[in-house]
């Protein structure tokens, strides 16, 4: 009986010394990323020990940490989510109108000037948003106060100055606009050539072709592009310093004068006159605010990695 004995293995291709540097250096760099990720973390802890573990009476306002730190987040929160909600449809409808309606010689302009918004200092925007958008909103809020106060969001008083957490999550939207849109843009013009082409052989309409083809495939990216605008706008610290009158407790009213203020822009405030135990607090804070960051990321790796299987093959 003759026995066939199997093909020999295909020799392994020989990696060159520029192939063995790329990867060293990119693993290299990834091991980097983590140590100080873990070295910034370590920090924040250690240093938050004494807030964490002291009395409450000593922690300032008298009620402990949690206390302090709940109408923070609340702020924090509030004003990201509303930047959040005010710049992703205005992100999406914008990509799609430079990606697919718009001439190249407008849609390349267009993404020149939205994609400079990123390089705006946030003290220009803090004080554009106290000396123009605040004043201009001023009688919109008198407005919702006398009509809308049966929302929470607008249960008024009405501020008088504009400096209200409204205010802030226009100007925090505006600042994360050009994150959202160039992310999508890109989503969208990578979007499978033959899905879009099938649907206007079929009689699609330009609209019907997005909706059918473009945006079930661009979804993640907007996805992941809206949760990277999000964590720059938690983290944003002049721009909200300087419009919000922040200070009060935690509260959802948009338009009213007493305000809530954010992790950030506490600290940035706080953090030059404070001392001993003040320090360790506001370091606390800032473990809460590393913390939300970092589950906001974590979120957006996880719907990104949702929808990884899809591509313009299947």
């Amino acid at each position: 009986m003759t026995t066939i004995s199997a093909p020999p293995a295909p020799p392994r291709p020989k990696r060159r010394a520029g192939d063995r540097v790329f990867a060293g250096t990119a693993k290299g760099s990834g091991i980097l990323i983590l140590i100080v990720l873990a070295g910034v973390a370590t920090f924040l802890i250690s240093e938050a020990v004494p807030a964490l573990t002291a009395p409450a009476e000593d922690i300032p306002g008298g009620e402990g940490l949690g206390s302090y730190v709940w109408p923070l987040i609340v702020g924090t929160l509030l004003g990201a989510v509303l930047a959040l909600l005010i710049a992703t449809p205005l992100a999406v409808g914008i990509a799609l109108y430079i990606t697919y309606y718009a001439p190249k010689r407008i849609a390349a302009a267009m993404g020149y000037v939205i994609d400079l918004l990123a390089a705006i200092p946030s003290v220009v925007y803090g004080f554009w948003g106290l000396a123009v958008l605040a004043p201009t909103l001023v009688p919109f809020h008198e407005w919702a106060a006398e009509n809308l106060s049966w929302i929470p969001l607008f249960a008024g008083p009405a501020s008088a100055s504009g400096r209200t957490m409204l205010t802030v999550g226009i100007v925090l939207g505006i600042m994360i606009l050009p994150i959202i849109s160039a992310i999508s843009r890109e989503v969208f013009s990578q979007a499978p050539a033959l899905h879009r082409e099938a649907a206007l052989a079929l009689g699609a309409t330009r609209w019907e072709m997005i909706r059918m083809a473009v945006l079930p495939y661009g979804k993640s990216g907007v996805i992941g592009g809206a949760m990277l605008g999000l964590g720059r706008a938690l983290g944003e610290t002049m721009a909200v310093a300087i419009v919000l009158s922040g200070g009060a407790g935690a509260t959802l009213n948009l338009i009213g004068s007493s305000n809530p203020s954010t992790i950030a822009s506490n600290i940035a405030l706080k953090f030059p006159e404070a001392s001993g135990l003040d320090v360790s607090t506001l370091i606390a804070s800032g473990l809460v605010l590393f913390l939300i960051t970092l589950v906001v990321n974590m979120l957006a790796r996880w719907v990104v990695n949702r929808r990884a299987d899809f591509s313009g093959a299947n």
